[in-house]
């Protein structure tokens, strides 16, 4: 593979532009080493068109190496400034920079002029352009009388400034007396004379200051015209017309401009209403991004033109009544400008070279060549050059032919000079790069080592790697002509020690650097982007990972500025946090991470969002008798947009400070119709809605009166009710004062009764609610309506609705009342109805009352719990639920209306059958001896019948709590007390017992006992006591005899709380199956079952000391499922209303001990 070598303008890519600009920078170091004897070079030098200040010193600049140094001299004006004789002017040590001392005397205009500078030495003599040297001038305005000027409405106007002419030219503005600029637009703007144009002004164009200011920026002074008068006056009528131009004048104009300037095309049109301007190009385009539009579309401008933006261009001028054209004809002149400038030329003696000297403009210019500043058909002759053109060829060049060579190419809009060199020297190659200079490059960039060099004749440069090997001449390399070796893509493995070799016929030179490569900065955590609620606190994360001999340094911007220095910003390693985020801390944030070798960069966009703010500028417009509309501009959206904005007002008439609902329109609209009530005051307030909420109200309107008008709406909640036998209360809703619909709010209430012929009684009553009719008869339909009036008129006629007079209690009681039992809890009650007549009043139901005769003996009768059923309507039977079984009960009828109760029909006695047994009321176990165990209990509570027997049933229970086979024992109802015999000793016994009578078993009660323990037994365990006489014995005996006290105190105070027993889901697991509770025929009611067999034991259930077991109180009444009056029965007697009264709670029956228990019994539930 051979060695690449790039050309300078080879292989150059938009993506390689700080490779190129790199290697640029190096092309145009390859000078002489100013060690060596080189020609002059201007190195710097004033402007071609130098303006001055006039009030500061003159500094003519000009500045050159060579060697030796050169010497300075000037011109002026084409002949030789002998600064010496000038006491003013001074040329700065060792340069050639002129300084013209006028702060102290002399005028600058004395030193207007061009100058041209000269440096020289024995090599050749370089010069400078010419320099036009101008003092600035900012000139007063002449004084004039400026007439005020008067127009009406409609009119165009042009107000002149005619600024006068200034060094550089003056920038034009208008202002006021306040200094404040005059406010343009559409119809009123500056032109690029100054002038200030109007299409047609308006009677606020009114005004005695229209004041044109001059600025003369290089002087730092601002010149002042005298004020314009102008008046405008209304007219009727201004008469519309067509646009016409009042700059540029006619169809057409030209205009020539010079490239690379800013092409400025104007057209100002005057007409009414106001003409739009538009641009077009009639042979071409537009350029897209070169192309802006000032002054409110009157300028277009191109910037950096060129001659391809030659052509024809059209301004267009539209309003309502018509469209004119105007055509300006662009030509782009060009000054000189450098295709190829002539470029420094180094010989060694012998060789051959050529200067090339090529430019561009428009008409072209033309070619002229100086030698040492001396035009060169009269410079001293030199065999070795050839002059062609724009080229000068040299062959066999010898020392004499160094010189210093100038190229001018000039038309009539300027010119270019070029100094460029022509040197002879002999010398080996020379590196001029320092020695081993260490290169760090970041992996998969460019690496570029440096290989500067100079000798004459040009060496040639090669690059090794490593102390061993051939020239680089692989495809990854590539050597550019100044000496640069590029590796385009460094990886980890071009990391190593390069030689550049530099070699010519004269000797070799060669320089050695080093290369690293290093891991790429990476982000990879990057902030994301966040939307936050204003004054919430948002934090942005940017996690860095870099190479690990580099030192990054993360920073973070704000829209690619510094942070705001807030103490709201907080930098926490790697995250940026922001608290109590306000609208302004809205923007882009990046995270730059920097090392000296690269810097990477991730940015996030912060939205602050937030409700919206308030509307603004409520306007109420179209104000009709009942309509309105209302406009109004949204606030600030807060970078949520907003959804509708809700209306409200307030009556200031008869509401103030309270605002009501109006209407609500989507957020995209600003104006709103209104629907209007009458003699209402109101005022309008808007609220805007995004996502996030609702805004603050927006400034209440103006007030807006409504005119008054009569009702158009009456009350509502019309109802007749009496509240005594002889009266009709007529009560309403009353209209409130937004309703009113004008002063004098009146009712008229209006009556008769519903089967009559009578006419309609009406009475006008104030703004109240209620209206008391008397001297009714009782209950009695009546005929009702309530109409609105006030001072305008009345509302539409009312709707009629029917009430009643007063209610009175009912006079007859129900008849044929009679009862059947169904079974010993259920009834059903049967009556005849009372005739409506007799009702008077609304019919609610009829009440039954009954009582049970039980135990009336032993209670004042006075003091009977009656309970009440109440059956809705006009039902003639009902069941009554719930009795007592075995029971005498008296019961009664009445009928019920909106007043009450009427009187009760004859009492009617039934009893019910017997039902099965409560549970007996309490079991204990006494007397336990080694084979027996004596029981004894309490009755049932609720025997409901005559008990016939008792039945005992008992089962065994082993130590793994097991049940042994079951016994059945019978027992007469007359006992209380029973001892079973023939037991097992120390044997735990479960029992299950219960009461029956004619109908049935009823619940049972359990309970358990042990048998104690045998005494032979117990005397042998002693003796084997007696025998281990050993100490570790006894020991051992001690520990277990402590840990079953512990055990026992364990097992004692859980009894006393109420813990679980532990054999009870054994007790459930093997109830007796045979108990069962009965029902009755029907299977609705009698349903009993004992809670204890089907519930875990309730905390306090346990059974007490003294082995008995009480029964909690049940309650059969309804009184326990509902309160009051209110009892309600289905035809079929199901349940549906309420027991009223409250049922005494029978004493509880039973001895519970409250002894704590014995550790014996503790010891026995134990085991």
């Amino acid at each position: 593979m051979q060695l690449k070598i790039m050309p300078k303008k080879k292989r150059l890519s938009a993506g390689r532009v700080p490779l190129i600009l790199f290697l640029c920078q190096m092309i145009s170091a390859l000078d002489v080493p100013l060690d060596l004897v080189q020609p002059p070079t201007i190195t710097q030098q004033s402007p071609k068109d130098y303006i001055i200040d006039p009030r500061e010193n003159i500094v003519i600049q000009c500045e050159a190496k060579g060697k030796p140094p050169p010497s300075f001299s000037w011109t002026r004006n084409g002949t030789h400034f002998d600064i010496d004789k000038d006491p003013l002017v001074t040329m700065k040590a060792g340069s050639g920079t002129l300084i013209i001392n006028i702060m102290s005397e002399g005028k600058a205009e004395t030193y207007e002029g061009v100058y041209q500078c000269t440096a020289r030495n024995e090599r050749g003599a370089a010069i400078s352009n010419n320099i036009v040297v101008r003092p600035s001038r900012s000139p007063l305005w002449t004084k004039e009388k400026l007439e005020p000027l008067t127009l009406r409405s409609g009119q165009s106007l042009v107000l002149p400034c005619r600024p006068p002419i200034g060094l550089p030219p003056a920038i034009i503005f208008w202002m006021d007396n306040s200094f404040q600029r005059l406010p343009q637009s559409e119809r009123v703007s500056q032109g690029l004379n100054g002038d200030l144009y109007f299409s047609n002004v308006l009677p606020e164009d009114s005004r005695e200051d229209y004041i044109c200011y001059a600025r003369f920026n290089h002087t730092q002074t601002i010149q002042q015209k005298q004020p314009i008068s102008v008046k405008v006056i209304l007219a009727k009528s201004s008469r519309e017309r067509p646009p016409t131009f009042l700059t540029p004048e006619g169809n057409a104009s030209n205009k020539e401009e010079l490239r690379g300037n800013v092409l400025s095309l104007e057209c100002i049109a005057e007409g009414l209403p106001t003409p739009v301007i538009y641009w077009i190009k009639e042979d071409g385009t537009l350029p897209i991004n070169r192309t802006f539009y000032r002054n409110f579309q009157k300028t277009l401008q191109i910037i950096q033109v060129s001659e391809a933006d030659s052509g024809k261009y059209q301004c267009i001028a539209k309003n309502a009544l018509g469209v004119i054209h105007h055509t300006i004809s662009v030509t782009v002149k060009a000054a000189p400008y450098w295709i190829m400038a002539p470029q420094n030329l180094v010989l060694s003696p012998g060789e051959n070279g050529s200067l090339i000297c090529r430019a561009n403009g428009n008409p072209k210019p033309r070619i002229s060549w100086l030698s040492n500043g001396v035009p060169i058909e009269i410079a001293p002759d030199d065999p070795s050059r050839k002059i062609n053109g724009d080229t000068i060829i040299f062959s066999s060049v010898q020392e004499r032919s160094s010189a210093v060579y100038q190229c001018n190419a000039s038309n009539e809009y300027g010119y270019l000079l070029g100094n460029a060199f022509v040197n002879v020297l002999a010398e080996p190659p020379r590196i001029l790069t320092s020695a081993n200079t260490l290169y760090q490059v970041i992996a998969n960039r460019p690496a570029l080592l440096d290989c500067a060099f100079f000798g004459s004749p040009m060496p040639i440069i090669e690059w090794f790697k490593g102390t061993k090997g051939s020239a680089l001449r692989e495809d990854p390399y590539v050597l550019h002509e100044n000496g640069t070796l590029e590796i385009p893509v460094a990886q980890k493995d071009s990391t190593g020690t390069y030689t550049c070799v530099a070699r010519n016929k004269l000797g070799m030179a060669k320089n050695e650097v080093h290369l690293e490569i290093k891991d790429p900065t990476r982000i990879v955590k990057q902030p994301e982007y966040a939307v936050v609620q204003r004054g919430s606190t948002v934090s942005f994360e940017c996690k860095v990972k870099h190479d690990h001999t580099l030192i990054p340094t993360v920073t973070w911007l704000k829209d690619n500025g510094e942070l705001p220095s807030d103490g709201r910003f907080t930098i926490d390693k790697d995250h940026l946090v922001v608290a109590d985020v306000s609208d302004n801390d809205g923007g882009t944030y990046t995270c730059v991470a920097n090392t000296t070798l690269d810097n990477v960069s991730a940015s996030a966009v912060l939205s602050v969002v937030d409700v919206p703010n308030p509307p603004f500028d409520l306007e109420l417009t179209d104000q009709l008798d009942k309509s309105v509309q209302l406009s109004w501009t949204p606030g600030d959206d807060n970078n949520s947009p907003i959804t509708k904005f809700v209306i409200e007002y307030e009556d200031a008439m008869h509401e103030a400070g309270l605002w009501h609902h109006q209407t609500e329109v989507p957020g995209t609209q600003t104006t709103a119709q209104l629907k209007l009530s009458p003699y209402v005051n109101y005022s309008f307030r808007v609220m805007a809605e995004n996502s996030l909420g609702r805004s603050l109200p927006s400034e209440a309107s103006e007030q807006y009166l409504t005119k008054a008008a009569e009702p158009d709406k009456n009350p509502m909640t019309v109802e007749g009710l009496g509240s005594e036998p002889d009266n009709l209360v007529i009560t309403w809703q009353p209209l409130n004062g937004f309703e009113s619909n004008g002063p004098g709010l009146q009712y008229k209430v209006s009556w008769r009764q519903k089967d009559g012929d009578d006419e309609w009684t009406s009475v006008v009553v104030a703004n109240v609610s209620k209206y008391i009719v008397s001297g009714t008869p009782t209950f009695v339909p009546y005929l009702i309506k309530v109409q609105a009036l006030n001072d305008v008129g009345f509302a539409p006629e009312p709707a009629v609705v029917m009430g009643h007079s007063g209610e009175d209690l009912p006079m007859v009681a129900p008849g044929n009342v009679h009862v059947t039992v169904v079974n010993s809890t259920l009834a059903e009650v049967h009556w005849d109805p009372v005739p409506l007549k007799s009702v008077r009043g609304h019919l609610q139901g009829y009440r039954i009352y009954y009582w049970t005769d039980q135990n009336s003996s032993k209670r004042n009768r006075r003091h009977i719990e009656k309970k009440i059923l109440t059956f809705q309507g006009s039902k003639t039977h009902g069941m009554l639920p719930g009795l007592e079984p075995f029971s005498h009960y008296t019961l009664n009828v009445r009928v019920v209306n909106g007043k009450g109760e009427g009187p009760a029909s004859p009492d009617r006695v039934f009893h019910t059958p017997e039902g099965v047994p409560s549970a007996p009321s309490s079991l204990k176990i006494v007397n336990p001896t080694l084979d027996s165990l004596t029981l004894e209990w309490d009755p049932p509570s609720h025997p409901n019948g005559i008990l016939t027997e008792y039945t005992l049933k008992y089962q065994p229970i082993n130590s793994t709590h097991e049940l042994g086979p079951l016994v059945d024992l019978k027992i007469p109802a007359n006992k209380t007390r029973w001892t079973l015999k023939n037991l097992n000793f120390s044997t735990r016994y479960k029992f299950y017992f219960y009461a029956q009578t004619s109908a049935g078993s009823g619940s049972q009660i359990t309970e358990e006992a042990v048998t104690t323990v045998d005494e032979g037994k117990m005397a042998m365990a002693s003796r084997q006591v007696d025998i281990a006489t050993q100490g570790w014995f006894i020991g051992l005996m001690c520990a277990v005899a402590l840990l079953i006290l512990i055990l026992l105190i364990v097992c004692f105070i859980r009894r006393n709380k109420g813990g679980k027993y532990p054999v009870k889901e054994k007790e459930d697991a093997h109830a007796d199956p045979e108990i069962q509770p009965m029902k009755e025929d029907d299977g609705t009611f009698g349903e009993y079952s004992d809670a204890e067999d089907h519930k875990p034991l309730k905390k306090g259930s346990r059974t007490p000391s003294d082995r008995t077991v009480k029964k909690e109180d049940s309650d059969d009444s309804l009184v326990d499922y509902g309160e009051g009056v209110n009892g309600q029965f289905n035809e079929d007697g199901s349940f549906i209303g309420q027991y009223s009264g409250k049922k005494e709670k029978e004493p509880a029956e039973g001895n519970e001990s409250s002894e704590a228990p014995s550790p014996v019994n503790a010891m026995n539930s134990f085991v």
